[in-house]
């Protein structure tokens, strides 16, 4: 499997786009994103470590307590992704233009 279609299977749960939708504004701990989304801790681990597998996320540790694991979003798959649907648009946005070119000289 390409980072592309892992990226694309990670973001197909809601839950995980949720996710990277609140890690957009900031970091944040586990528990919250959690409790923030609406799912058990066991179903957020899940999630997190779907995301942390293809790299939208990073997790840390903070200094005063190793058990706590805040996690931020990373810009590198992301990147990859809107790279593809780029070039996916330009390559529709020329067929359509021919599409509608043809259609103006048979009309």
């Amino acid at each position: 499997m390409s980072r592309l279609d892992a990226t694309l299977a990670a973001l197909a749960d809601p839950n995980r786009r949720r996710v990277v939708d609140l890690l957009r504004e900031r970091p944040r701990a586990a528990g919250e994103l959690a409790r923030e989304v609406g799912v058990p801790g066991p179903a957020m681990s899940r999630a997190l470590r779907a995301l942390r597998e293809v790299g939208l996320v990073a997790e840390t540790h903070p200094a005063h307590d190793a058990r706590v694991r805040i996690y931020e979003l990373q810009p590198g798959p992301m990147r990859e992704l809107k790279a593809w649907l780029d070039e996916t648009e330009a390559l529709w946005s020329e067929q359509l233009s021919a599409f509608r070119a043809h259609l103006e000289q048979e009309a």
